[in-house]
């Protein structure tokens, strides 16, 4: 009944913060557009302004890439130099936005107000970023003892049969995906917590976000398996429509990017319904310790 509950009101919540996810999804649009927009010169300046849409009418277009010469070489450089930034950039941005719409989640938040969604991410914005920053390292390393050393050990050993290294792969990714969902919901339940607290104690956070995790293992691991399976299908859906359009004019350029555009809005909004689903099984939680 508490998963119910709090996957309906997370719902409901992020429906009502729908100004802050329009916020998020602006500044990671304007993110993207650094990358976008130089390359898109590149490519301009290797293939011409009308032989793109020819070129990549079929669909993706190794071969059209490959012929690019000296621009292939630019368009790597602004990929790889765009990406690393908006890793960074995006990062500190995630740490500073999240910390408005936890706020805006809260079951005593009322009225979204803009003006109160940036002052909660600043207030929050160190307490988040620390947050992040360290589960984002315990995954990182958690991804290199459980998906790479023994990838690596499996692929290297003489004994190992046929094909061994890809099944090793296959079972500690699915291991790492489960020891995953269970970080990312400490990470959540610290933040929710955050929020709901006046002073900045992101250690004190980040410990309430293991003992809350693993207190209500079972209720908390469902709500969260649930919610990541809805992601996947969407994940799946999106995978399945977007590589199927292929745009031969302009104006079909511009519908195909509008329904890009909505799809991850769409994602944003998901991220959010965690977000809020997880706060309130929070919250259920609190007040079922109070009586």
């Amino acid at each position: 009944m508490k998963i119910l509950t709090s996957l309906k009101t997370g719902m409901l919540r992020s429906m009502k913060s729908w100004k802050g996810i329009v916020i998020a999804w602006l500044c990671s649009f304007l993110l993207a557009s650094l990358v976008a927009i130089p390359m898109k010169s590149a490519l301009k300046a290797g293939f011409g302004n009308s032989m793109i849409t020819e070129k990549l009418a079929d669909g993706f277009n190794v071969e059209a890439f490959a012929d690019l010469g000296a621009s292939f070489r630019s368009l790597r450089s602004y990929f790889s130099s765009g990406l690393f930034m908006i890793m960074i950039i995006g990062f500190l941005v995630n740490s500073f936005l999240s910390g408005g719409l936890f706020n805006s989640l809260k079951g005593i938040s009322g009225t979204f107000s803009s003006s109160e969604f940036f002052r909660a991410s600043v207030k929050n914005f160190w307490s988040f970023f620390v947050i992040s920053l360290i589960i984002s390292m315990i995954i990182l390393l958690m991804a290199i003892l459980i998906i790479v050393l023994p990838v690596s050990i499996a692929s290297q050993s003489e004994s190992s049969p046929d094909g061994g290294a890809f099944k090793t792969a296959i079972i500690v990714t699915s291991f790492f995906l489960l020891v995953l969902t269970l970080l990312l919901l400490v990470a959540d339940y610290a933040r929710a917590w955050q929020a709901s607290n006046d002073n900045n104690a992101c250690f004190k956070a980040i410990g309430f976000g293991f003992r809350q995790t693993f207190r209500t293992f079972f209720s908390s691991y469902t709500l969260m398996l649930i919610l990541f399976v809805v992601q996947g299908l969407y994940g799946w859906l999106v995978l399945s429509i977007l590589p199927g359009m292929k745009p031969v004019k302009e104006g079909g350029i511009l519908i195909l990017f509008l329904i890009s555009q909505l799809f991850f809005f769409i994602k944003i909004l998901l991220k959010t319904w965690r977000y809020g689903s997880v706060t309130m099984l929070m919250e259920l939680d609190n007040s079922k310790k109070a009586i």
